[in-house]
């Protein structure tokens, strides 16, 4: 990564005022240290809580902040569409606001893309309940054997990417999917693709809507529908973008 290419950093978030300040401005200080242009995109994804007045008077108080909101919640997949869509610089850094993941992992990451497209995190340690641990791990190997993703940790969000492959993306996948859609299709686009740990902690407030009974009962029933996508997908004939 050149010194001069800046960083959009994209936080999707839904019902999370308890959190989204004290994100933002961790965040802020490590993006800041990089000596880089850098931004952080909220994306408000139809909070019932004070998330979206919240980030608006951040981006009031900081032009390095700007704010993304939906009317109504779309899911993660819409979330993180809306991030990417609205990124302005050529590195695109993806981490939920909930507090789980320490923006201070980010350093590693830059060094990293040097020789990468996409630096993507893995938790050696969840600070989760033992059966999303377990689902997440048959989730890796689904995605592994079916869609060719090869990585340890599928759905870490904390993850570095460089934003000229997410444009050539078409990407379709809603919630759980939309990560393991981005990773397969970066593969087929012989993006080079680099896995770093992360520290992953417990959440200070708020609580968790992924990793339901109910997300993952339809995420399965949407699996065939996006292997059938990927396996169809043509690179674009220009090659791998830079």
């Amino acid at each position: 990564m050149d010194l001069g290419e800046g960083i959009s950093a994209v936080l999707p978030a839904y019902n999370e005022e308890a959190n989204l300040a004290r994100t933002v401005a961790d965040l802020r200080r490590v993006l800041a240290a990089l000596g880089r242009p850098f931004e952080i995109v909220v994306v408000n994804d139809g909070s019932a809580d004070g998330t979206g007045p919240l980030a608006d008077r951040l981006a009031r108080e900081d032009p390095s902040v700007r704010v993304v909101h939906h009317t109504r919640n779309l899911g993660y997949g819409a979330a993180l569409r809306s991030g990417f869509a609205a990124a302005r610089c050529p590195w695109v850094f993806l981490m939920d606001a909930d507090g789980q993941f320490d923006p201070s992992d980010l350093p590693p990451f830059v060094v990293a893309a040097a020789k990468a497209d996409f630096v993507v995190g893995y938790r050696p340690v969840r600070a989760d309940a033992a059966h999303r641990t377990l689902y997440a791990r048959i989730w890796a190997a689904l995605m592994s054997v079916l869609l060719g993703v090869g990585v340890r940790d599928v759905d870490c969000a904390f993850k570095l990417m460089r934003r000229s492959y997410l444009a050539a993306m078409p990407l379709e996948a809603g919630g759980a999917f939309l990560s393991a859609e981005m990773l397969a299709r970066a593969r087929r686009m012989g993006a080079r693709i680099t896995e770093l740990p992360v520290r992953h902690l417990p959440r200070r407030a708020g609580r968790s809507t992924g990793g339901r009974l109910r997300v993952l009962v339809r995420a399965f029933f949407e699996l065939a529908r996006l292997w059938l996508r990927v396996r169809r997908f043509a690179p674009p004939p220009s090659g791998a973008p830079r």
